[in-house]
């Protein structure tokens, strides 16, 4: 899941961890040191994991890189949110463009 989401997962966290959810984890292609001091910002989150993808391994192994290079911001991550069970995607929400309907967590909500 990316930024643009995370509000409403840290919102629906109660519903989504009733619904069977174990784990609600944000990837971002930035470094652990960045991911700590983004998830102190979130005073109210007390389920959702910031996890590091600094050389955007994970994010290239999804096949969701975006190379935004030429705005001098290198290799990032495509926005998204994925529903995993038993390590096996069951839903995968990719963003296109510049709108985020597709990623929040209500859409997770409505698959559950």
């Amino acid at each position: 899941m990316q930024h643009a989401a995370l509000p409403s997962f840290i919102t629906n966290a109660e519903e989504l961890k009733s619904k069977g959810v174990a784990e609600i984890l944000l990837v971002s292609v930035n470094d652990p040191f960045v991911m700590k001091a983004w998830a102190k910002t979130y005073t109210e989150n007390k389920h959702v994991k910031f996890l590091a993808d600094g050389s955007a391994a994970y994010t290239h192994a999804l096949g969701l890189e975006l190379d935004l290079g030429e705005k001098g911001l290198g290799i990032r991550s495509r926005r998204f949110s994925l529903l995993v069970d038993d390590l096996k995607v069951k839903v995968a929400n990719i963003e296109e463009g510049g709108a985020f309907p597709v990623s929040g967590a209500d859409e997770i909500l409505k698959a559950l």
